[in-house]
């Protein structure tokens, strides 16, 4: 009778003892980045607080930019509805005066009929 053959340990923990089975080993990750596998932890957190940094001065910039604009817009609608009053208020002026007028010419009108 044969003695059974012995289990060869290894590094990987036990063998199989199978020659036909392939020695399996640990997954290579080769779909990830090379960014991923290169950098380190460290080197990846300080790129994201550059990039967030970046990004706050541009929001910055972009809403100086915009309550510029507003600001603009502002002064802008002040002056058209100043213009405005201020032709509301002539145009109003110009109505007393011709009201003021004839009235003048029908008192003319009046006293040249008694009188005349």
């Amino acid at each position: 009778m044969d003695s059974p053959l012995n289990l060869t340990c290894s590094s990987n923990g036990r063998a199989s003892g199978k020659p036909w089975k392939t020695v399996k080993s640990a997954t290579v990750r080769s779909h990830l980045p090379n960014g991923v596998k290169a950098k380190s932890f460290s080197a990846r957190m300080d790129a994201t607080k550059k990039a967030l940094a970046i990004k706050k001065l541009e929001n910055e910039m972009k809403d100086e930019k915009i309550a510029e604009a507003t600001r603009r817009k502002e002064v802008t609608l002040e002056r058209r509805k100043a213009a405005e009053e201020k032709r509301r208020l002539e145009e109003d002026q110009a109505k007393m005066g011709a009201r003021k007028a004839a009235r003048l010419r029908r008192k003319a009108g009046r006293s040249k009929k008694i009188n005349g």
